[in-house]
């Protein structure tokens, strides 16, 4: 089955009650029983939903695994990951990544024992040199948030597997249309649902997918013994989103790639971070283990100032000064004060993340308004 095929029929089926097509929005709490522990698979809603099991399916699909577990949000799913591991335990992160998930490794599991180092993973030496035999994690962000690095799946997962260690990678950057990283041998792939899944800005969600049944079980048994569930209402809309999900990743795609080009060209632009470019660091791994270089174009500005990136921000039309990413629709941020406030301004700067850097979500609007937009708002500097 072709992944546009996929994203339509992958693990759904009309509903068996009334034959609806879309998959019906179950919105119960519990399930009536014949006799006691006499059911029809469903007992309480925090364990099990069938528009949320429909949805996990549809996903074990799109990555090529077994198992999908649906989670309220995802650093829920993060969550999840990280309670597999015991107090002793080390994780190996990627420097260059999202802020929630180094706030949640520093300032939450750091306190229960477990210790996380954070290290370039665009050089595999830096992550054989980090491994310790109480390494138990490798997390494994690529294209990497802001910077947009690339990690070398494969050789990261060379890497943990000669040690015993466990290697997850959060693919929300790429989507599985663009990347599959169970298919070059990681454990756990995770989403954040509320981007390029859902692609509407209209729902929040995480997920994990695996292909390993025990490891599956463990995170079932947390997602349950934990409750941070999905409601139904998001399974549905994610549902909903996942089916027009390459279409929508392919457009913005081909956007960023123009709207990479005209930025780099600009006077006012000193640096611009796109895997697509053939000079990019890592370009030639992209090429190999991704369809596309995604729709994230991050660039900092000549005079290296949070008030110059304020300049930009601020005028802007349909690029939206927003958190978040993978909408239809544009948006445009500072991580330095928004989606990585939480790491230190001296970590920040050592992985190249400057108090000027702006990070684009490109949308599937007509990329000529895009590139106006653009242009009128850094010219206004």
């Amino acid at each position: 089955m072709k992944f546009g095929t996929k994203v339509i029929h992958g693990g759904l089926e009309p509903d068996p009650l009334t034959g609806a097509v879309m998959t019906p929005i179950y919105q119960t709490s519990t399930y009536a029983q014949e006799a006691p522990g006499k059911h029809k698979g469903f007992e309480y809603a925090r364990t099990q939903n069938p528009t949320r099991s429909a949805l996990e399916r549809n996903l074990a699909h799109l990555e090529n695994g077994t198992h999908g577990v649906c989670f309220a949000s995802g650093l829920a799913a993060m969550d999840a990951v990280l309670r597999l591991l015991n107090p002793g335990d080390e994780i190996v992160a990627t420097n260059d990544l999202y802020g929630g998930s180094y706030r949640l490794m520093r300032r939450i599991y750091e306190r229960f024992g477990v210790a996380s180092h954070f290290v370039d993973m665009s050089n595999p030496d830096e992550v054989a040199a980090a491994i310790n035999e109480k390494t138990k994690l490798l997390w494994v962000e690529t294209p990497t948030n802001p910077m947009l690095k690339v990690v070398d799946i494969r050789k990261m997962v060379s890497l943990a597997k000669a040690k015993g260690v466990l290697v997850a990678v959060d693919n929300t950057f790429a989507s599985p249309y663009l990347q599959n990283p169970l298919d070059m041998g990681a454990d756990i792939v995770l989403h954040s649902a509320t981007k390029y899944l859902g692609g509407h800005s209209d729902v929040v969600m995480g997920a994990l997918i695996v292909k390993d049944e025990t490891l599956a079980e463990s995170l079932y048994f947390l997602q349950n013994a934990v409750g941070a569930v999905p409601s139904p209402n998001d399974c549905f809309l994610v549902l909903r989103g996942i089916k027009t999900l390459h279409l929508r990743v392919e457009r913005a795609c081909a956007n960023a790639k123009r709207i990479a080009e005209f930025v780099r060209q600009h006077p006012t632009v000193r640096n611009v971070y796109f895997p697509g470019f053939e000079d990019h660091p890592q370009h030639a791994i992209a090429k190999a283990q991704m369809r596309d270089f995604g729709a994230m174009v991050s660039f900092d500005l000549h005079r290296d100032t949070f008030e110059d990136a304020v300049k930009v921000l601020s005028n802007t039309h349909y690029f939206t000064l927003a958190e978040s990413l993978g909408g239809v629709e544009s948006l445009i941020g500072h991580p330095a004060s928004m989606t990585h406030a939480s790491i230190p301004r001296e970590d920040r700067l050592k992985v190249g993340l400057t108090d000027s850097l702006i990070r684009l979500s490109v949308g599937v609007e007509d990329v000529d308004d895009l590139i106006e937009d653009l242009d009128k708002a850094l010219s206004a500097l």
